[in-house]
């Protein structure tokens, strides 16, 4: 009998039915649910309403609609540059770490087991060490002449005056988005390396049956349709990891930058949330930037599913 020709109460009655059989299972799961709703609903929601209030820790939050929202687009020229920077880094970190992760991963698989153990841990170190990665960037380029780059372009007679990577507008951008990218293959490319592994080896032999020729149609048409999963999931990671790479701009170039050159959305939300302490202001930068990573994401789902078509 078809789901829908079955009568509503009928099958409320067997959907609490399996709940009943199932309450061992959601006690095992409550913890979690607990501390995620705690942790992580709460504050969205509780984000989403300060967004619409004048909130500023010391005095009682007031309802004041859309200002917030208006005041963003309409007043404030920081937030529309923080947008402009948080949409450049995000469309060559999020797409560039993702791709990145996904051939490394691949050309890993095809190495010795051993050699391919031990780069999986020098590719995945960075991400393990957070910002800490931040110094050796400094380091590089540094603005005197005692940086590594700076030096090497001296040497070669390139430049005559060390160049100052870390303070002028115009390399601020660069350097911050070369960090991010190193640091960009965290959780995603382990993923894709665990999910590569995991392929059954009939499905390589039934795709040469079926007339696949080359490496690159056995990628497409067997390798990337079995790791939908971890491909929506490297996803999710990229684009949360490229619209929140505030520290990364902050560690580098300090806070503000200058001219606001590798100012993004988070450091706008967290200037005003930790600094100035108008919560209400910062809840509503934090509710754009959730909404875009939202939209990102179910966009990227939507184009993976489509892998192997």
């Amino acid at each position: 009998m078809a789901k829908n020709n079955v009568p509503f109460k009928r099958r409320m009655s067997l959907t609490l039915r399996d709940m009943k059989r199932c309450i061992p299972l959601y006690l095992m799961i409550a913890p979690f649910m607990i501390l995620f709703v705690v942790f992580v609903v709460y504050p969205v929601l509780m984000a989403i309403w300060y967004s619409f209030t004048d909130y500023n820790v010391l005095e009682k939050a007031n309802f004041i609609g859309f200002d917030n929202y208006r005041k963003l687009f309409l007043d404030d020229d920081t937030f529309i540059t923080a947008i402009k920077n948080t949409f450049i880094i995000a469309v060559i970190v999020g797409p560039g770490g993702y791709v990145l992760s996904f051939l490394l991963a691949w050309m890993i698989n095809e190495l010795p087991h051993k050699l391919g153990v031990v780069l999986t841990v020098i590719f995945y170190a960075p991400s393990m060490a957070g910002t800490a990665v931040v110094a050796v960037f400094r380091q590089i380029f540094s603005d005197d002449a005692s940086g590594y780059l700076n030096a090497i372009l001296r040497n070669l007679g390139i430049t005559k005056e060390a160049i100052l990577w870390l303070s002028d507008s115009k390399y601020v951008m660069l350097v911050v988005v070369l960090a991010s990218l190193w640091t960009s293959l965290g959780v995603g490319f382990l993923s894709f390396v665990a999910g590569i592994k995991g392929v059954d080896e009939a499905q390589y032999e039934a795709g040469a049956i079926d007339g696949i020729k080359n490496r690159w149609q056995e990628l497409w048409y067997v390798t990337l349709p079995s790791l939908k999963p971890q491909l929506i999931f490297g996803a999710v990671m990229s684009i949360s990891g490229a619209f929140g790479c505030g520290a990364v701009s902050t560690a580098l170039c300090g806070f503000p930058s200058t001219d606001y050159a590798a100012h993004t959305i988070l450091n706008h939300m967290e200037d005003y949330g930790t600094t100035k302490f108008e919560m209400g202001y910062a809840g509503a930068v934090a509710t754009i930037l959730f909404l875009m990573m939202l939209g990102t994401n179910k966009l990227i789902q939507k184009a993976i599913s489509n892998v192997g078509n």
